[in-house]
């Protein structure tokens, strides 16, 4: 009986469609099973304008059909329409499941992403999906007889369909220009969404880019640093620890006034912390950089950064020490040029699985490092912090305190209530992390003048507004994404060295910081001169006691504060 049955179904005959018809069903079918957020969002843009919305899409969709039947030759048309249904499928997933866009710097991400980061992603409901919507229509693709015309009769049939759709598509457009133009402007994610021409959009341009700077050539910053008369003068080697986070947001920290206990080894150090600050973008590909660059968010470009020295090289200049560990997908360029360590392929440690590793890694390797440092120094540690979906992974049994909370990568299958306790149990241990390297550095106070500056590179979204995760196009990007913890601890000694007055630190700690206060801040706290330091973004200044006033009483900062707006360099 089975072997009838497969007899049977290689007797079928294979239907035939003209090329024609063929493009016209692909493209209703990537138009309305494709693209259901860029209709539920042109829903939303074009507030009740339907006949501009509808024109629209019809315009697209007339544009998608006469790309497809000029693609429509022999040989060339069923691999174009198995791509073009592939991507619409995968990009309709993620789009449809985290709310995300599949603009430029998603794809750069994408680029860069490691095998267990992506692993994360490549879950049993995306292998069901990419069946559905773009196995079986590919299969179907494949499986139909295409009747081609002969070369000549073929343009000519293709022309008197692809004419026509040009000229509708175009008239529609003009008809209601003034309300397409507006939604299109004010929204510009819109057509990012749009598939399968937003997702290949945005890979051309990354590849245009990529290309661009295949014959980079960086440019030195900051050449004139050197050690200042206060860190030259400190009877113990200066150690700052700047911990770079990771997809933590800021309205989960108990310290800046979250209901649930996130912070509590923090919160019995007496940190100093930042209660509103902003970050550079919301995707570790365009944060980090951004972060140690000199250049502020509205300046900042993916080519100026990559271009142009960053702050760890200024730092060297000056005759610093840096290093930088990471436990992430590394430093996106940043540390080239310096001593850089990965902490995700460490074998026979309990920390770490499947080529991740919890952020107490560091610690082991903080605490000898610190014990043999003779110099100042400044040590990067990149986290792997709070990265999502699978959150269950970034914190060990002991730290599960929030339940029930979310086991799977796969949140789609989680309440909102699993989604953020699992969360909140990353905040939990990603306290306790900063609190292990403080205590670190003040255990090792008799040799050493330490000090720890912990921001995170983006936040997070978890679920708000349907939208998942992080990397949303910043100019729409919620505030759970954009809004960042700004965390800072000083050991005594640093404060007596360095003349920090933690008091005034505390009573400025309302006032608005963001990413560009990065790189100004860790050079003063390291008492760097330099023509590219800016005194006004260095977020320690004003209450930072000028050299020669060690032994001065607190209250000088009243004085310093008017100097904030004084920067010392030029950018």
């Amino acid at each position: 009986m089975p072997e009838r049955i497969v007899l049977a179904v290689f007797k079928i005959r294979r239907p035939e469609i003209g090329s024609v018809a063929l493009s016209a069903i692909t493209t209703l079918y990537l138009l309305m099973l494709t693209n259901k957020s860029f209709w539920s969002h042109a829903v939303v843009y074009f507030d009740h304008a339907w006949i501009a919305m509808l024109s629209l899409g019809a315009a697209l969709g007339l544009t998608t059909f006469s790309v497809l039947t000029s693609l429509s030759m022999k040989y060339v048309m069923k691999p174009v329409l198995i791509l073009l249904v592939a991507i619409s499928a995968a990009a309709a997933y993620f789009t449809d499941t985290f709310g995300v866009v599949i603009d430029k710097g998603m794809i750069g991400n994408a680029a860069v992403t490691t095998g267990p980061e992506a692993g994360h992603l490549l879950t049993s409901s995306l292998a069901l999906h990419l069946a559905l919507y773009a196995l079986i229509p590919s299969l179907l693709v494949a499986w139909v007889k295409v009747k081609h015309r002969r070369f000549f009769s073929k343009a000519v049939v293709n022309f008197l369909f692809i004419a026509p759709a040009l000229v509708l598509s175009g008239a529609l457009i003009y008809a209601n220009f003034a309300g397409i133009a507006y939604a299109l402007r004010e929204h510009r994610d819109l057509m990012v969404r749009f598939n399968p021409a937003g997702p290949i959009s945005s890979a051309v341009r990354y590849g245009l880019s990529t290309y661009r700077e295949r014959n980079l050539v960086v440019q030195p910053l900051g050449t004139d640093a050197k050690e200042g008369p206060r860190i030259a003068a400190s009877g113990k080697p200066v150690v700052v620890v700047v911990v770079a986070g990771e997809t933590a947001r800021a309205m989960n920290f108990s310290l800046n006034g979250y209901d649930r206990e996130t912070n509590p080894e923090l919160k019995a150090l007496g940190v100093v912390n930042y209660r509103d600050t902003t970050s550079c973008g919301t995707a570790t590909a365009v944060s980090l950089p951004c972060m140690f660059s000199v250049y502020p968010r509205k300046q900042y470009s993916d080519w100026k950064a990559r271009s142009t020295e960053n702050l760890v090289n200024v730092l060297t200049h000056a005759g610093v020490s840096v290093t930088w560990w990471d436990n992430n997908t590394g430093s996106k360029g940043i540390a080239d040029l310096i001593s850089f360590a990965s902490m995700t392929h460490r074998k026979n440690s309990p920390l770490c699985h499947n080529g991740e590793c919890l952020d107490e890694i560091f610690l082991d390797e903080l605490d000898k490092k610190l014990g043999a440092t003779t110099k100042d120094s400044v040590i990067v540690l990149h986290q792997l912090g709070s990265h999502g979906p699978s959150y269950y992974l970034r914190y060990p049994e002991a730290f599960r305190r929030f339940t029930p909370d979310c086991r799977t990568p796969e949140l789609m299958n989680c309440t909102t209530e699993e989604i953020v306790n699992a969360y909140n149990n990353t905040i939990l241990y990603t306290d306790h992390v900063l609190a292990s390297v403080a205590r670190l550095l003040e255990n090792h106070q008799d040799r050493i003048a330490g000090a720890m500056i912990y921001m995170s590179d983006h936040g997070e979204s978890l679920g708000e507004n349907g939208i998942y995760l992080h990397g949303a196009p910043y100019a729409i990007a919620p505030k759970e994404q954009t809004q960042v913890p700004f965390i800072a601890w000083f050991s005594k000694p640093y404060q007596a060295e360095m003349g920090v007055d933690t008091a005034c630190l505390l009573k400025d700690a309302a006032s608005p910081k963001s990413h560009d206060n990065l790189f100004h801040t860790v050079l003063g706290m390291m008492d760097v001169q330099t023509g590219v330091y800016n005194r006004s973004l260095d977020a320690f200044a004003a209450c930072t006691r000028p050299a020669g006033r060690k032994n001065e009483a607190p209250g000088y900062h009243a004085a310093e504060s008017s100097l904030r707006a004084a920067p010392d360099g030029v950018l």
